[in-house]
């Protein structure tokens, strides 16, 4: 009695291919039955049983936390993008005004005020703002501070038409949190991406300004939400809503996303948004010294015998400055380190009130964050292998320097 023929029929629901075999016998490799696409079923055939399998079912609580999930962000978005504007800012060219660049920004207080980025609006002569409901106003800029990459701008228009955003904040951020940015990526607006804090304690590098001068950002927020032109100067928030940083950059070779953006935190921004809405300008504390930032004191310390391997080396100490009056002492040789000249000899800053530094991003970081003009702060730093202790009484930066 001959045996019945076996044969498998495969339903797939993504692919769809022909399968063939050259084999040298056929007996022990007959041809495969050809698979065809007709549903999002597989079912199997196997000596007149017919087995169907189906993909496994999601739980009532699976689904119902990710219905929850979708909606928390849903909300989200429908809270938070009135708050949300569209910037354009146009430039006279021959007597002509033209658009020059555009930005993101977003709603702060009911007198108008909107927080955005400084290279948003540095270069214009006249601020246009749309808001998301397609209502386009004047704007008139309130403040700038290069320093931090923050601007502030303000609409004039019934209280009632400004949704302010709640702004959080940034000091128990963690890596792996989740975050929203919501801006006008390449002028589509109201934009949302999702992603996580994949970073924290960022420094941006230094930005070259007009006149010469150059900062850095200290304690900027990475992200991998999708951060691309246009968003510059919108919200990054947390799951929550609330504000938590002002996106500002992206780290790309071609000039668009990456997975790696950057946010100036919200507590630099309520620190310093205010006296641009009350003054135009942010007055920083100010030291007063250089430092090769190419090398580290951990990577100097071997080359130039150093007693720590920590810390902030002084190059130079600059004239009428806060370290000039407190003594602080710069280089005063010059030595080379693989290939290149640093200038060694000068006092290592390895402390500020207490607070170890360990690179100079710390030190920036900290007259930043915990220190103002005419405040006194106690350095503690190495002079000649002594530890010393050493009171400086900050003074103003000026317009174009470091700390």
């Amino acid at each position: 009695m001959n045996a019945r023929k076996r044969w498998v029929l495969v339903v797939l629901p993504l692919t769809l291919a022909m399968l063939a075999c050259t084999c040298s016998s056929q007996e022990l490799f007959p041809t495969p039955t050809p698979v065809v696409v007709v549903s999002e079923r597989v079912e199997y055939a196997v000596e007149d049983s017919v087995v169907v399998a189906t993909p496994t079912p999601l739980s009532e609580e699976e689904i119902a936390d990710v219905d929850e999930e979708d909606a928390l962000l849903v909300n989200l978005y429908q809270r938070v993008n009135p708050a949300v504007v569209y910037i354009e800012v146009l430039v006279n060219e021959g007597g002509t005004l033209v658009p020059f660049g555009s930005g993101s920004g977003f709603v702060v207080d009911e007198e108008g005020s909107i927080v955005t980025n400084n290279h948003v609006v540095e270069e214009a002569e006249v601020v246009q703002v749309t808001f998301s409901d397609g209502a386009v106003v004047d704007a008139r800029i309130l403040g700038r501070d290069p320093y931090s990459d923050l601007a502030v701008i303000q609409v004039t228009v019934p209280p009632e038409r400004l949704t302010p955003l709640e702004l959080g904040g940034s000091s128990t951020l963690q890596v792996g949190q989740r975050v929203v940015a919501i801006g006008n990526p390449f002028g589509l607006a109201g934009t949302m991406t999702v992603g996580i804090v994949s970073a924290l304690g960022r420094t941006l590098p230094a930005q070259v300004l007009q006149d010469g001068g150059s900062f850095s950002n200290p304690e900027i927020i990475q992200t991998d939400a999708a951060i691309n032109p246009g968003n510059s100067g919108g919200p990054l928030l947390d799951t929550r809503g609330r504000v938590i940083g002002v996106n500002t950059a992206i780290r790309s070779m071609t000039g668009v996303n990456s997975g790696i953006g950057f946010a100036v935190p919200i507590d630099t921004v309520k620190r310093i948004v205010p006296d641009l809405i009350e003054n135009g300008v942010y007055h920083y504390p100010y030291l007063g010294i250089t430092s090769d930032n190419r090398f580290t004191v951990a990577e100097l310390a071997g080359p130039l015998d150093l007693p720590v391997t920590q810390g902030v080396l002084i190059s130079e100490v600059k004239p009428d400055t806060a370290a000039l009056q407190a003594g602080l002492r710069g280089g005063d040789r010059e030595v080379e380190v693989m290939g290149m000249t640093v200038r060694a000899g000068g006092d290592i800053i390895v402390a500020i009130d207490g607070t170890e530094i360990f690179v100079f991003d710390d030190l920036i970081a900290y007259l930043v964050r915990e220190t103002e003009v005419g405040q006194e702060v106690i350095l503690t730093i190495i002079r000649d292998g002594e530890e010393l202790q050493v009171p400086v009484t900050l003074g103003e930066r000026p317009a174009t320097d470091g700390p």
